[in-house]
């Protein structure tokens, strides 16, 4: 069944997290996402190990399935003008590169593209944007984590300040794009025309600070480093079991009084330091130490069920292994497998137009020929550009 997205043209100049996340997510949904590298590749077919049995990182291919992958060397004209030919069958254009590069070639938005390709969009996803104190600089997750506020609220007491485990800024970033990509599509359907789409790490990352920055906004209010517990509702957070932890979310006064009914201590939930959440909020460290000393001899993973049957929200506290083979994981698709490829599938659940893996990851330039062919270029052109290394099917050594 065709995809949402059959039909949409998308050239994909984007490397490492962000952009190449954003494509993918388009390229799930059926457009046709053709992936243009630098000569040297992009940086995260090096990031490694582990490598598949083709030699492709696992990094790589957690974000570059079902795109055709072609290679341009686009500091040379030629190779310039070779994307403007592809620009000219293109819907939308992905790009990460530094701030001005695209201006310095030539092929900026503004001056060029916009004017050439009034229906183009074009998404930038970068760290900071082109201007203002911080603009022009790069950009990668773990900085920006730091420089944007996220790691100053990660963490414990004990621990300090700690990195989010996962590269959420770019992640979202990469989300951000594409919802942004999406709108404009949307819009250029009324308009006839299409637009620039500056997504940047720095503001994904500030976007995020929820509840933080409506508590600072209304009260002034710094926030401290609680762990795994919040810092505006109690019980939330995880303890320790019998085995592995187990994360307890009462959202409410109803569930903590369900909670504390089947911890077998209902008069916990009268207890006037616990009655409400404000109460349990001033007495977290009193309540967390009773609710420790009654989950020390449960076992997370039954008990959490229960709890969760029961009306209250909870979790045993899984690793990666145990959530990829989950049979729930299983149950919601979010694991997809094609021609010896597995990975994540794709949260977005369309009822008639469903997501699917078509093609796994590809070796660098794989498809440089082919498209370059469909793009027009005779058998001996493509050789020529092949020859004097304007288009390349193996990777360039430095």
């Amino acid at each position: 069944m065709p995809g949402a997205l059959e039909g949409l043209r998308v050239v994909d100049l984007s490397r490492v997290l962000g952009g190449p996340y954003c494509a993918q997510m388009l390229a799930d949904h059926g457009a046709d996402v053709i992936k243009v590298e630098p000569p040297q590749g992009d940086e995260t077919r090096t990031w490694g190990p582990p490598f598949d049995k083709e030699g492709i990182s696992a990094y790589f291919a957690g974000i570059n399935r079902n795109k055709r992958t072609i290679a341009l060397d686009l500091s040379k004209s030629e190779g310039r003008e070779v994307l403007l030919k592809l620009l000219a069958e293109a819907d939308v254009l992905i790009d990460n590169f530094k701030t001005g590069t695209m201006e310095k070639w030539g092929i900026g938005y503004a001056d060029t593209l916009a004017k050439k390709f009034p229906c183009l969009v074009h998404a930038r996803v970068s760290g900071f944007g082109e201007d203002g104190p911080l603009g022009g600089f790069p950009g990668y997750d773990a900085m920006v984590q730091a420089s944007a506020g996220l790691v100053s609220v990660n963490g414990s007491p004990e621990s300090g300040p700690v990195r989010v485990g996962v590269p959420v800024v770019d992640l979202s970033t990469g989300m951000n794009a594409c919802i942004g990509i999406l709108m404009a599509l949307y819009e250029r359907n009324r308009s006839g025309k299409g637009q620039f789409i500056d997504a940047t790490l720095y503001d994904s990352a500030i976007a995020l600070h929820q509840p933080h920055a409506p508590n600072y906004f209304t009260a002034g209010q710094k926030p401290k480093l609680v762990g795994n517990s919040h810092g505006s509702l109690v019980p939330y957070s995880n303890f320790p079991t019998r085995g592995r932890n187990i994360a307890i979310a009462a959202g409410n006064d109803g569930q903590f009084r369900k909670l504390a009914q089947m911890l077998g201590k209902p008069d916990l939930a009268q207890d006037p330091r616990f009655k409400t959440n404000k109460d349990r909020v001033a007495h977290r460290l009193e309540l967390e130490a009773e609710l420790r000393e009654l989950l020390k001899d449960r076992d997370a993973d039954s008990f959490s069920i229960e709890l969760m049957q029961g009306g209250v929200p909870s979790g045993a506290v899984l690793e990666v292994p145990d959530v990829m083979e989950h049979p729930h994981t299983k149950h919601r698709d979010m694991v997809w497998e094609k021609d010896g490829y597995r990975n994540v599938g794709n949260p977005v659940k369309l009822s008639r137009t469903p997501a699917g893996v078509r093609s796994k990851p590809r070796k660098f330039g794989f498809d440089t020929k082919a498209v370059l062919a469909e793009a027009g270029y005779s058998a001996a052109e493509i050789d020529r550009l092949v020859a004097t290394g304007i288009a390349l099917t193996e990777i360039k050594k430095a």
